[in-house]
């Protein structure tokens, strides 16, 4: 029986808190590949000799990586074929790409950029139809930050937060959207609390713009959650210049 797909990825995230191993990279540039030829489902992918060739690893290494992938959903064995991309398993897929994501400030910017489109975006639809009791709720939430004993728990609830937020949007495309990417949003707010773990801070920037929603001042809102979207960055090492 094949491991929980959960229990693997903080497996492989606790490998990678220690360090990347051969296979975590092996498999992140096999999805490096994946990406670069759009392979889509039921592509074939290139066999274990050529992977090797590829990623420079060994066939054991590559074997074992393909494994890992395999676990997770991305990949199926065919018969007299080979490794194909599979169908139908989104959730296991976007744990996948979420747990071997490099978080550079452009992927970061790139990410929040997506947020704060839609974050600072319903606020005109929240200060004009969100309830006292639904702002209220929001500050309850706010709360459990506070009371996380890990830096996992933290994310977690900061992600309810948002969470939360774009639910008083009304919207469920939007609330469907949000959830699906909700392996990426965790990670990056993981890899924040690792950086700087004050979750006193986090649970001030929301008690700000509830406060803003409680006033209905909707430049307030915008601005502050702008704000709390781009703070995280400057914790996030400097890319090197591009050499013309």
């Amino acid at each position: 029986m094949s491991e929980n797909p959960q229990a693997l990825r903080d497996n492989v995230g606790a490998r990678r808190a220690g360090g990347s191993s051969a296979v975590d990279a092996a498999a992140g540039r096999i999805l490096d590949l994946i990406r670069a030829r759009q392979l889509n489902v039921g592509d074939v992918l290139p066999t274990e000799r050529e992977l090797s060739e590829i990623t420079g690893a060994s066939r054991n290494t590559v074997r074992e990586a393909l494994r890992t992938i395999r676990t997770y959903g991305l990949i199926e064995p065919k018969p007299r074929v080979g490794a194909v991309l599979a169908d139908g398993q989104s959730i296991a897929i976007q744990n996948f790409f979420a747990a071997h994501m490099d978080v550079s400030r452009s992927s970061f910017a790139d990410i929040q950029g997506f947020r704060r489109i839609i974050e600072v975006g319903i606020g005109d639809h929240i200060v004009l139809n969100a309830t006292s009791d639904q702002i209220e709720a929001l500050d309850d939430i706010n709360a459990r930050i506070v009371e996380s004993r890990s830096i996992e728990e933290a994310a977690e609830n900061d992600f309810n937060f948002h969470m939360a937020l774009i639910g008083l949007a009304g919207n469920r495309m939007l609330t469907d959207m949000y959830s699906f990417l909700s392996p990426v949003i965790l990670r990056i707010m993981t890899i924040g609390k690792e950086m700087r773990p004050v979750l006193a801070d986090t649970r001030a920037a929301h008690g700000e713009i509830i406060a803003a929603l409680r006033a209905r001042d909707r430049l307030a809102y915008a601005y502050l959650m702008s704000r709390h979207l781009d703070f995280a960055l400057r914790f996030l090492p400097e890319e090197p210049a591009s050499k013309t």
